[in-house]
């Protein structure tokens, strides 16, 4: 079992990330960052705990947030155990600044993230 939070981030589709970045700012007082490498914004609350970004998409409303989950291993690892219980694995991995993650499906169709931090 992972010794990390549970729940390591969550992910808003927005569809003009810039007005979604003042609406987030405004209402939670947030110091909003646009990631260079990709059309995403962090939240940066004061708290230093779970995070959120925002992230452009069409498909918004529908879709719903997605929440990224710390796996214990590797995140290769997490997806063959997503695979064996019956789920759905989107793709390869992803790498960021913070670790690597692979997006799944459960059982339900909810899509998830599946978190691997780089190590300390």
């Amino acid at each position: 079992m992972t010794t990390q939070p549970i729940v390591v981030w969550a992910e808003i589709p927005v569809k003009d990330l810039k007005t979604s970045i003042s609406f987030y700012d405004s209402v939670f007082g947030y110091r909003t960052e646009i990631d260079s490498s990709a059309p995403f914004a962090v939240l940066n609350g004061s708290t230093g705990g779970v995070g959120a970004n925002l992230f452009q998409s069409d498909d918004t409303g529908t879709r719903g947030n997605v929440i990224h989950f710390a796996v214990d291993g590797t995140c290769e690892a997490a997806a063959d155990r997503v695979r064996s219980a019956g789920g759905q694995v989107l793709g390869e991995a992803v790498e960021i600044p913070a670790g690597r993650f692979i997006m799944a499906l459960d059982l339900d169709g909810n899509q998830i993230g599946l978190f691997q931090p780089h190590a300390a």
